[in-house]
């Protein structure tokens, strides 16, 4: 019945479509199987994209040419470039999206690519000879043979739903679990563990009172996503922020007797970074109120997301205690808030190509993995096809450094450190974010993914036209000299000190509250010279200019840690001889398995002896 493929692709949520679209597009035969057709592309919980470093990420992802930032701005409801107050570096982009417009665009754009075929059935088991996957075994007993297989399981392995007392097992509310894999992946020497995620209550937008809330707009100007002229929104929704109250609390921890959270029934950890309304009032039992986030579900529904007030209290109490939240007296909800308990296996059991060390041909995606997130989901995703694929066509594994993208960070961090909680991305993680700018992904990553077959002939043009224009426009600035007199007015406007003497128009940029947008507007020559190139051109070179002291500081320690990062370490290297290794150190190198000394400096727990004593034995 079933054809053999190059790469089996099991689940098809974020980390699963772009696994498929990635292999695919790069010429491997795909077979993607999920349990359910109709939840292709499911944004789970909140209906948005983006936002503190995860915007670097879609960006990311885009540049290689992933599909989830052309996705995001198809299906945008609403733009905002987050941390603008603050340097390039910080600035992420964030996209509140139609929910249901973002799921069919992903399944049109996969159902487009020629090499995707779908099924709808439950991986149950894997089909494992001579310790390699060889294909999967599904739950209407098909055998289907694979080369590689990429599991992208998400929260559904052994998901166990909590609503206060109540507890069933489902993946998603009116979905089922997934059952089978961990215990037979645990049979074969795995290691897996239980994570805890929740989702707030969705409620009817027209039961709220919007006039006690504050609005927020999105952006006049809509940056995006893709680097691809996507067409963009002609208008936008509204978010709207409120607040809990002291009331709020008192009514929440009527229910906390009967919370899962509480009473032992959740065993998993949740994530640190995006706690329970409840862990809120309980952490954080100074703080009279909490920031909640009112977002709406696309353009054509009334259903609203109440981000901020995740909860699996008992649903009378979700109620109650949102009724008293300024705005919501007259809520009626669509369906309660729940926790989510799930199966995951420590990344740390993965190579950096996301190949498992103990099966070969075995990818492992996304949640499975301990991180929470559509973003993280999605490039985990993205990179477990392109080596499935280079896999499945015997090439090498292609890896990101942390110093050349933020999912570098993202998949070092995993393998070298694990994780015991849901991990999210965030700037702090990345120690080289000046390089790693939202605005530069595409000159960053384009031309390595276009070597690969997966990025376009069409994205790799663009690259060069902005890499060219940038350059020409920096010419442009250290050639046009400014007069005093002509510059007098316009430094003034802008709070700046006049000029003694003539200067090139790059050392006027360099002074705060000075853009070159601004500076074209007022300098005639200037503003004629950089008429022919982009918004995108012009943006970039400015911030090269304004901050090449810091780049060039970055890349300077770049090249210094280079020096261990290209010291590989055999795969089978004997840490037992090495007796003057501390124990912990020499039980995690034998259980990670580092592939460079730059990798062992990151492992928790590994000091700076080590990794020294490390280099001498291995003569350098």
């Amino acid at each position: 019945m079933f054809p053999k493929y190059d790469v089996i692709v099991a689940g098809a949520g974020h980390a699963g479509c772009e696994a498929a679209a990635a292999a695919a597009n790069m010429g491997s035969k795909v077979l993607l199987i999920t349990m359910n057709m109709q939840t292709i592309a499911q944004m789970s919980c909140n209906p948005a994209m983006g936002g503190i470093a995860k915007g670097q990420i879609v960006r990311e992802i885009d540049a290689l040419g992933g599909y989830s930032g052309i996705v995001t701005d198809q299906s945008m409801i609403q733009f905002r470039m987050l941390n603008r107050s603050k340097g390039p570096a910080m600035w992420s982009p964030r996209a509140q999206n139609d929910r249901m417009l973002f799921a069919m665009k992903w399944r049109e754009a996969l159902e487009a690519t020629s090499n995707v075929d779908f099924y709808q059935d439950m991986v149950q088991s894997l089909i494992v000879k001579n310790n390699h996957v060889i294909g999967i075994k599904t739950g209407l007993g098909h055998e289907i043979l694979a080369t590689c297989v990429v599991i992208t399981s998400g929260t559904f392995l052994n998901g166990v739903i909590h609503i206060g007392e109540k507890r069933f097992g489902g993946g998603r509310v009116a979905e089922k679990a997934s059952t089978g894999i961990t215990e037979q992946l645990v049979g074969l020497g795995f290691e897996s563990d239980r994570l805890k995620t929740g989702t707030p209550p969705r409620v009817d937008g027209r039961s709220l009172d919007y006039s006690q809330m504050e609005e927020q707009k999105g952006d006049e100007e809509i940056v995006g996503f893709s680097y691809l002229d996507i067409p963009k929104p002609q208008t936008q929704k509204s978010c709207w922020i409120t607040y809990t109250n002291q009331l709020v609390h008192d009514t929440l921890k009527t229910g906390f007797d009967r919370s899962p959270m509480y009473t032992g029934r959740i065993e998993g950890t949740g994530p640190r970074y995006c706690p329970s309304i409840e862990d809120k009032i309980s952490r954080f039992a100074d703080r009279e109120r909490h920031q909640l986030f009112i977002e709406p579900e696309g353009w054509n529904t009334v259903e609203i997301y109440v981000n901020g007030f995740s909860t699996s209290l008992p649903e009378e109490v979700q109620v109650a205690a949102m009724r008293l939240v300024p705005g919501f007296e007259n809520v009626r909800v669509f369906r309660p808030g729940y926790a989510i308990e799930y199966d995951f296996f420590p990344p740390t059991q993965l190579n950096y190509s996301l190949e498992t060390k103990l099966l070969r041909n075995l990818f492992f995606a996304g949640q499975i993995n301990g991180t929470t997130g559509y973003e993280e989901a999605a490039c985990q995703g993205l990179m477990a096809g392109i080596n499935a694929h280079q896999k499945a066509t015997d090439k090498e594994p292609f890896i990101l450094k942390r110093s050349e993208a933020y999912i570098g960070v993202l998949i070092d961090d995993l393998i070298s450190k694990g994780t015991e909680e849901p991990y999210r991305m965030f700037t702090s993680r990345a120690e080289y974010r000046t390089l790693l700018r939202q605005d530069n992904a595409d000159l960053r990553l384009t031309e390595a993914s276009y070597k690969l077959g997966l990025a376009s002939s069409e994205r790799m043009e663009m690259v060069s036209q902005k890499r060219s224009g940038v350059e020409q426009i920096k010419t442009i600035l250290s050639e046009v000299s400014l007069e005093p007199g002509d510059a007098e007015p316009f430094l003034s406007e802008h709070h700046s000190a006049p000029l003694n003497q003539k200067q090139k128009a790059v050392q006027l940029l360099l002074r705060p509250n000075i853009s070159l947008k601004n500076m074209a507007a007022h300098f005639a020559e200037l503003g004629e010279k950089l008429a022919r190139f982009t918004a995108d051109m012009i943006e970039q070179a400015e911030t090269q200019i304004k901050y090449e002291v810091y780049i060039e500081k970055e890349k300077e320690i770049v090249r210094k840690m280079s020096q261990l990062e290209d010291l590989n370490i055999p795969e089978n290297f004997d840490y037992e001889r090495i007796n003057s290794l501390s124990n912990e150190a020499q039980q995690k190198f034998k259980k990670i398995r580092p592939r460079t000394l730059g990798q062992a400096s990151r492992i928790s727990g590994v000091n700076p002896s080590d990794v020294q004593i490390l280099m001498v034995f291995m003569g350098r």
